[in-house]
């Protein structure tokens, strides 16, 4: 080869190493940007069913104190929940639209009614909900994390635990979920990112359980309000969650003055992710009815969760809680299949409590389980299978349990959540 086809060939070569080490930045740079993804193809879809057992070898019938698990022995279907839904972007700097539609068929949904929206449909224990239905919106408005906005009917922001069973540690829930806090809300709720660590909540809805109009879809004529703050610190490892939730919440209907008097919902929730396989969230409640009706009757609870992670499909769980029903007015069993809708709108029911009202009874309840996660190939999004023992008892003497009959009830249960 001469010097002259040599110098040609090297010259290639090097041009070629050149255009290989620097074409993927290349190409990259002089690419055309990528479409924006389509608004409509950001909506997704979702199925979720949950179905358990709570045995008590004590009962054939209620577990006093648990609602979403009230049956005794019997296996049931809890929920099976459709989600349509498109969330806002957390990464949004200017205006971004969103929604959420959620409905349930399933035994909880007697738990679950709105007053005023077939909350007394069909007569047996599996009915149809709504349990959201609302736009979101997201605006760059007074800070620069912006305003976020959420209208018309959505769960509560209160709590530990939620209505969707895939978010709690274990299939029966807390006194304070089931007895001190409210399950939904029909309104406008704003949420301000004030910055990288604060976040400040205020609403206005109809009240808990409530849709719209006096006495028909609110169970009195007042509105209520709902406000707080939220903090994300240690990078996100640290959370408090503190809101309140004021507004009467007594049926005014045949009591119209029951409009005057206020319902306190006040609850914290703090979230210690203390190790990448730890996780400790403690939970404070109080709620307290100013209405003479009631006794101007008060509750209060405090409960402890640790959740630890013993591999990436198995989790050891655990709760330990008291809750204070200073007039026995808040604990109470609802056998029938319309009991706790009625209730709660105004109508005679069946409900009832084991302790007379007026005293006091402290309920003490613990509770130890395992979630099994094993990974599943698709359509199946995920499965949770989680079995779990539990004792309640009265701290105080009383026989709330069982029918009346004892002053503690051991229970042994499982379920099962499967998500598509």
């Amino acid at each position: 080869m001469t010097t002259k086809k040599l110098l040609r060939a090297t010259t290639m070569l090097a041009a070629v190493g050149i255009a290989s080490a620097i074409s993927p930045a290349a190409r990259a740079a002089d690419a055309p940007p990528a479409a924006p993804a389509v608004w409509v193809d950001t909506i997704t879809f979702g199925a979720q069913v949950e179905a358990g057992i709570i045995g008590n070898p004590s009962s054939h019938g209620e577990n006093y104190g648990q609602m979403f698990t009230d049956h005794a022995n019997q296996v049931q279907l809890n929920q099976v929940l459709l989600t349509m839904t498109r969330p806002l972007d957390p990464k949004a700097t200017d205006y971004d639209l969103g929604f959420k539609l959620q409905v349930m068929y399933g035994s909880d949904a007697r738990y679950t009614q709105f007053v005023g929206l077939a909350n007394l449909n069909g007569g047996d224990r599996y009915k149809a909900d709504v349990v959201e239905a609302n736009v979101l919106l997201h605006t760059p408005w007074l800070t620069e994390g912006g305003v976020d906005l959420k209208a018309g009917m959505y769960s509560t922001p209160l709590g530990a635990e939620t209505i969707d069973p895939s978010t709690n540690p274990f299939y029966s829930h807390s006194y304070i979920f089931n007895m001190g806090l409210p399950l939904k809300h029909t309104g406008l709720l704003t949420t301000t990112h004030v910055n990288d660590m604060l976040d400040v909540y205020l609403g206005v809805d109809s009240g808990v359980n409530t849709t719209l109009g006096p006495y028909q879809g609110d169970n009195n004529s007042s509105y209520a309000g709902l406000g707080g703050i939220g903090l994300n610190l240690l990078g996100g490892n640290l959370t408090v969650l503190a809101l309140t939730h004021i507004g009467p919440e007594d049926p005014g209907r045949s009591t119209p003055l029951a409009n005057r008097y206020n319902r306190y919902y006040n609850d914290v929730v703090v979230t210690w992710k203390a190790t990448p396989t730890l996780t400790l969230i403690t939970e404070g409640d109080y709620v307290h009815d100013d209405n003479p009706a009631t006794d101007r009757a008060s509750a209060y609870g405090l409960a402890q969760y640790a959740s630890y992670a013993l591999t990436d499909t198995v989790a050891l769980n655990g709760r330990a809680e008291i809750f204070v029903d200073d007039k026995n007015f808040y604990v109470a069993a609802f056998p029938g299949n319309h009991d706790f809708a009625s209730a709660q709108a105004g109508y005679p029911s069946g409900a009832y409590t084991t302790v007379p009202f007026g005293k006091s009874t402290t309920y003490g309840a613990i509770t130890l389980g395992v979630t099994y996660k094993p990974k599943l190939p698709a359509p199946i999004a995920s499965l949770m299978i989680r079995p779990e023992i539990r004792y309640d008892t009265s701290l105080n003497n009383a026989k709330p349990f069982n029918d009346g009959k004892d002053s503690g009830a051991f229970t042994i249960g499982t379920d099962v959540v499967l998500a598509f």
